[in-house]
C-alpha cells in the first residue's frame, strides 16, 4: 500500500467516474477523500465500496455545521460507514458535538479552521474579526482541540504554527491547498508543494485536480509522493 500522507481528492461529478479514476490511479494511492460536491453523485456509496471492496482509506469531507443535537445525530449516522476522517466546522460546539456523535468508532474529527480558498478581504466580508489570517487559523485549531478534535483542516502556511502548539501533540494537520510545482493554483489562495507542506508539519496533504486532472492520474499521484519522500520534505519550513 503506497505512502497514505497523500490523500487524493476525488472531485469528480459521480461515483461512476470517481471508481473509475481510482481503478485508473491503483495501488499507487491509498487514501481518497470524498466531498460534499458528490454527495447527491453517490459519494457515500463510493466511500463505502472504495473502503470496503478496495482497502482505501476514506476521507468524508463535508463540513458539518449546525446546532449540535443535528451535529450528533449526523456524526453517528455517517460513522456507521466506517470511514476515517470527518470534516465539520471548527466552532467548538460543533466539534464537541461531532466528537459525541462519532462515540467509541474510529471515525477522527477533523475541524475547518479558514477555508484555503480564503485570505483576509473574504475574511472581511464575511465579517470575520480583524486580524492576521494565520493567528486566527491558529487560535481556532487552538479551540477545536480544546473541544477535543482529533485535528485540523489547515492550509500548509499555517501547519507550522500550529504544529508549535503545546495541545497539537498527537493531533492530526490535513493540508488542502497544496499544488505541485508549476501547477494552476485556480481557486486557492494559500498554497505550497507537497513537499513544503510535509516539512511544515502536516500529517496528510490533499491534493485533487493536478491528480485527477492529470493525462495519467497515476503518473501525477506518484510523482507527489516522490516529492513527498523527497529531501525537501525533511527539512522544517521556517
Amino acid at each position: 500500500m503506497s505512502d497514505d500522507r497523500l490523500i487524493v481528492a476525488l472531485d469528480v461529478a459521480d461515483a461512476l467516474t470517481g471508481l473509475q479514476l481510482a481503478d485508473r490511479i491503483g495501488p499507487a494511492v491509498s487514501f481518497y477523500k470524498i466531498g460534499l460536491g458528490m454527495l447527491t453523485g453517490g459519494g457515500l456509496a463510493l466511500a463505502n465500496e472504495l473502503k470496503q471492496d478496495h482497502g482505501k482509506r476514506i476521507f468524508l469531507d463535508m463540513k458539518l455545521f449546525d446546532i449540535g443535537a443535528t451535529i450528533e445525530a449526523a456524526v453517528r449516522g455517517l460513522a456507521q460507514f466506517d470511514l476515517d476522517f470527518l470534516t465539520v466546522q471548527g466552532d467548538p460546539q460543533v466539534v464537541t458535538a461531532a466528537k459525541t456523535g462519532a462515540g467509541t468508532t474510529d471515525l477522527k474529527i477533523l475541524a475547518v479552521t479558514v477555508l484555503t480558498s480564503l485570505d483576509r478581504s473574504d475574511l472581511d466580508r464575511n465579517l470575520i474579526k480583524p486580524g492576521d489570517v494565520a493567528d486566527i487559523v491558529v487560535e481556532r485549531a487552538s479551540n477545536a482541540f480544546a473541544a477535543g478534535a482529533d485535528g485540523v483542516i489547515a492550509s500548509p502556511h499555517e501547519a507550522a504554527l500550529i504544529r508549535a502548539l503545546p495541545e497539537a501533540e498527537g493531533k492530526l494537520i490535513v493540508t488542502p491547498g497544496v499544488r505541485p510545482a508549476g501547477s494552476a493554483v485556480g481557486d486557492q489562495k494559500r498554497v505550497m508543494t507537497p513537499a513544503e507542506a510535509i516539512a511544515a508539519g502536516a500529517d496528510h496533504v490533499v491534493v485533487g485536480r493536478p491528480v485527477w486532472r492529470a493525462d495519467d492520474p497515476r503518473g501525477a499521484a506518484e510523482a507527489i509522493l516522490r516529492e513527498i519522500n523527497s529531501p525537501q520534505a525533511l527539512q522544517p519550513n521556517h
